[in-house]
């Protein structure tokens, strides 16, 4: 994945938050619209915004203007197709993020309603029993996949899973990697990195935040490695 291009100059405080081998970072669970801004001046790749009213994180208001090189991520949990439209077209979005069960005739019918327009996200939750056979059928329907760590509610849990599980990767489908991501996992993350595993992107959120949904902007910037 190709370096990203801010459309603006950038100043010292504001350079891409890139590294970690060249794969992408996407900081999911933003709530607050000066927060928003901040963390956009460190240009991650993408920027999730949670759509699902249980969570601690959801997200309702007006987004601030983003740095276009920015995707804008909705996070949606079972939701039906015309209010993942519905906010699509309110918050100029690039790509959605699927965190339920939703089906592979789900996945196809917004595939082919958006095309190539949308990015779409297709999320399993995982431990050391998840069946990778379940995957080829969505591999035609999703642009990636992404594994967040199984546990009591569809994310955000904090927790990391067991990472080796990866090893038995079926697919050449790039993949998000999530779940309880800090400083602390980068070793381990650049230790993936050096396989032939398809990692396109890391998905960062409460191991770097304040409060739910408020994110730590210092602690982002020891992301640039």
């Amino acid at each position: 994945m190709k370096p990203i291009t801010n459309p603006k100059s950038t100043s010292a405080q504001e350079l891409p938050l890139r590294g970690l081998g060249g794969f992408g970072i996407k900081i999911c669970g933003m709530k607050y619209p000066d927060n928003m801004l901040e963390v956009g001046s460190l240009l991650p790749d993408y920027m999730g915004f949670i759509f699902w009213p249980k969570s601690a994180r959801y997200f309702e208001g007006e987004l601030p203007e983003l740095p276009k090189s920015i995707k804008k991520t909705g996070v949606f949990v079972n939701e039906s197709i015309p209010i993942i439209e519905a906010k699509i077209t309110k918050y100029n979005l690039q790509a959605v993020q699927l965190h339920g069960q939703e089906s592979v005739e789900f996945c196809s019918e917004l595939k082919s309603k958006f095309g190539i327009s949308i990015e779409i996200i297709k999320v399993f939750s995982a431990d050391e029993n998840f069946d990778f056979s379940i995957l080829k059928s969505y591999e035609s329907v999703c642009d990636y996949f992404l594994f967040d760590t199984k546990g009591k509610l569809p994310g955000g849990n904090g927790t990391t899973f067991d990472w080796k599980i990866l090893e038995k990767y079926p697919s050449t489908k790039p993949f998000f990697l999530s779940g309880g991501i800090g400083i602390a996992e980068l070793d381990s993350i650049k230790e993936i990195s050096k396989t032939n595993l398809p990692l396109y992107a890391i998905d960062i959120n409460s191991k770097f935040e304040i409060e739910p949904g408020l994110k730590n902007i210092e602690r982002l910037k020891d992301l640039k490695i």
